[in-house]
């Protein structure tokens, strides 16, 4: 009986994660399958790009893994019994013998009126394509504001500023702009509005979004005839459903190995993981986190199973990057627990590197076994290690 591996979500993480067990380990004793609902790699990372017309490469789920043993099933996943080890999508039923839970994340509403009926999201590719059918047929001095100040807001309203300057466009934020970043990286951020013509709403509120405007804390309407909603993202609830140990936000826990911490058999990875970074540190939920920890969770499957030494955590930021437009950016050098440096690049350098990572990223699941050991291990019977009378790793 081979050992079967079951990989949900073939974002990021889900990708690389099935690419890298399909490199460590021999097809003779395991089956991989990817089950994902979109036949299509997602690169999550330019839904802003998307969303004002720019077109991305496709990158059919099915080439990319053919010839790699992973098998694709484009199917979407209902539920999780993590007791009987089978998971059920709209094809059926499957079950597994090690499970990697990749399922990411989507935007959230906060429980804020008017949100679901009247804002757009940016977190998948479906509600990406909406927002550009929406801002193609918005007139000139149509009006245009991003709530949510993060990394996502922050890029998408320059690059729905600068890709339509003929739009009123502003951001509200809780905070200030880019606060969490250092001197002069906040400093470039606000040159940047200023050039891009952006309207800036700081320590700002919205307490709910109306057909043609958002409604602030203390009552004042921004006039909005699109809404973009970028102030909060949560982890799809089947997790949450099942007995598995979940974080107050129904992240998966895991070890510092990404194995849960109440079922040995099952990994999670990415935006659906509450995992301790090398420093102890909860990771963030991003693309940053997502690939290493993919990375992590398939060495530390393999070994256990090929009776090998277990890799230790080694997960730690070296900076943040957000994109201001095509041809600017700031790149934010942090500590490993992704506490900001003093040191930032900016400008059209930055976005050089920006797009180099972005490109990286995506290379690495267009090609998902490059990033691994040639030789693939054979997997070792229950409870037998590689030294006679040795159990094998926990």
């Amino acid at each position: 009986m081979k050992h079967r591996i079951v990989v949900l979500g073939a974002g990021y993480a889900g990708a690389n994660a099935a690419g890298r067990l399909a490199k460590r380990l021999h097809p003779a004793g395991t089956e991989i399958t990817l089950v994902n609902a979109d036949a299509e790699f997602v690169e999550r990372v330019r839904m802003h790009q998307l969303a004002t017309g720019q077109d991305l490469e496709l990158r059919a789920l099915a080439d990319v893994f053919a010839g790699t043993g992973v098998r694709v099933r484009i199917a979407r996943v209902e539920a999780v019994d993590v007791e009987r080890k089978t998971v059920t999508d709209d094809l059926g039923e499957i079950g597994y013998d090690t499970l990697v839970y990749a399922l990411g994340s989507t935007a959230a509403d906060g429980g804020v009126p008017g949100v679901a009926e009247h804002a757009h999201f940016l977190a998948g590719k479906q509600s990406a394509l909406r927002l550009r059918t929406r801002l193609a047929d918005l007139a000139a001095g149509g009006t245009v504001l991003v709530v949510g100040g993060g990394l996502t807001g922050i890029e998408a309203v320059t690059e729905i500023a600068e890709a339509r300057p003929d739009l009123d466009v502003s951001l509200a934020a809780r905070g200030g702009l880019g606060d969490w970043l250092s001197e002069k990286a906040q400093d470039h951020l606000r040159r940047s509005f200023d050039r891009l013509g952006i309207t800036l709403h700081e320590h700002t509120s919205v307490d709910s979004v109306e057909q043609a405007a958002a409604v602030t804390a203390d009552g004042r309407a921004i006039p909005a005839q699109v809404t973009v909603w970028t102030a909060g993202f949560a982890v799809h609830p089947i997790a949450a459903a099942t007995t598995l140990e979940v974080s107050e936000t129904g992240r998966i826990v895991v070890d510092d190995t990404m194995r849960s911490v109440s079922h040995a058999d099952v990994y999670a990875v990415g935006d659906a993981a509450f995992a301790p970074g090398a420093s102890g540190t909860p990771l963030r939920m991003s693309c940053a986190s997502g690939v290493p920890s993919a990375y992590l969770a398939a060495d530390a499957i393999a070994a256990r199973l090929t009776g090998r030494e277990v890799p230790g955590n080694k997960i730690g930021y070296t900076a943040q990057c957000v994109s201001l437009g095509r041809r600017d950016a700031v790149v934010q050098w942090v500590t490993p627990d992704d506490r900001p440096k003093p040191a930032a690049v900016t400008g059209r350098t930055a976005a050089r590197i920006k797009e180099l990572i972005c490109r990286s990223a995506a290379w690495s699941v267009a090609h998902p076994t490059a990033m691994a050991p040639v030789r693939r291990r054979h997997v070792l019977p229950a409870g037998e290690s590689r030294q006679a009378g040795r159990p094998a790793p926990a």
